[in-house]
C-alpha cells in the first residue's frame, strides 16, 4: 500500500511470520566530515576576527567550535547525539567528533583539520570519495563503525582550496562503490567536478557560488541523507536553511545549491 508502512517493530514481527526467520537490523551508514579549519593566515578567505580565524585552534573556529561551527552545532541539534569524548584524530586532524542519529542508524565523523593543512583535508576527501584509505573509528557502545574510504557519505566543508591551489594528482575510483559526495565551499561544483569524476563518488550536494559554509547547511544536508530522501530534496533542505540563517531569499538560496552533475 502506497503512502503507509508498518512501523518498524510490527514490520520485523510480520517480515518473521512470513519468513519463519527474523528481520534483518537496519543497515548502518556511516558519513564522514572533513572540516578545514577557517585561517586567516594560510587561506585565501576574508579575514575573520582572529578568535575565530585561527586554523591551530579548533575550540573557538568559526567552521568547528563556534557557534555556527559543527562540532558545536551538532552538539547543540536534537537529532544527534555525542558519541563518547571528542578526540585529536590522525594528524593533521585536530579534533574528532563521533555523532549518533537519534532515531535512525546513522554516524557522523567529523574530522576538524588543521587550518594550514586545507591541502590535505581536501586531497583526503577526494581519496576517501575514491574508495581509498579506509578506517575503523570507535563509535561507543557501536563498537567500530567503517570510516574515511569505506564511508557511505564524505562531505567536505571549509574555503574552498582548490581557489588557490591545484591537486598534486587525482584519486582514480578503486572499488565499485558509488559513494555519495558533498563539498559545502564556494563555487565547489565548478572547482571540484574535475577531480570528483575520477573519484566514481556521486555528487549529493555541492555549490555553484560564493557562501558560508557555516554548519547549519551541512546539518540539513545530512538530516535528507539519514531519511534517505533525493538529491533534490536534500539541495531544498541545504536552502532552506542557508536562507534561514542568511536572509537571502528563498530563490538566491534555491540556486546556491546543486545536486548530481
Amino acid at each position: 500500500m502506497r503512502g503507509w508502512a508498518l512501523p518498524l517493530t510490527l514490520a520485523a514481527v510480520f517480515a518473521q511470520v512470513q519468513t519463519g526467520r527474523e528481520a534483518p537490523a537496519p543497515a548502518r551508514r556511516v558519513a564522514h566530515v572533513l572540516v578545514a579549519l577557517a585561517d586567516n593566515r594560510y587561506q585565501g578567505i576574508v579575514p575573520v576576527p582572529a578568535a575565530i580565524g585561527n586554523g591551530d585552534d579548533p575550540v573557538r573556529n568559526l567552521y568547528w567550535g563556534a557557534g555556527y561551527g559543527l562540532r558545536t552545532f551538532l552538539q547543540k541539534s536534537a537529532d544527534w547525539e555525542l558519541v563518547g569524548r571528542c578526540r585529536p584524530g590522525p594528524y593533521p586532524v585536530l579534533e574528532r567528533c563521533v555523532f549518533r542519529h537519534r532515531r535512525v542508524k546513522v554516524y557522523v565523523v567529523a574530522d576538524a583539520y588543521r587550518g594550514p593543512e586545507i591541502k590535505r583535508a581536501g586531497a583526503d576527501f577526494f581519496a576517501f570519495a575514491a574508495g581509498r584509505a579506509p578506517e575503523d573509528v570507535p563509535a561507543g557502545d557501536a563498537g567500530l563503525v567503517r570510516a574515511g574510504g569505506a564511508s557511505d557519505l564524505v562531505a567536505y566543508v571549509g574555503h574552498d582550496g582548490l581557489m588557490d591551489f591545484r591537486l598534486d594528482h587525482y584519486e582514480s575510483w578503486a572499488d565499485n562503490k558509488h559513494r555519495d559526495a558533498m563539498a559545502i565551499a564556494c563555487a565547489s561544483k565548478v572547482y571540484f567536478a574535475e577531480a570528483l569524476r575520477w573519484t566514481g563518488a556521486r555528487p549529493l550536494l555541492w555549490t555553484t557560488g560564493l557562501m558560508a559554509p557555516e554548519a547549519y547547511v551541512i546539518e540539513a544536508a545530512l538530516q535528507g541523507w539519514a531519511g534517505n530522501e533525493t538529491g533534490d530534496q536534500i539541495r531544498r533542505r541545504a536552502a532552506q536553511a542557508y536562507d534561514h540563517y542568511q536572509h537571502c531569499g528563498a530563490l538566491a538560496a534555491l540556486h546556491l545549491f546543486a545536486t548530481g552533475w
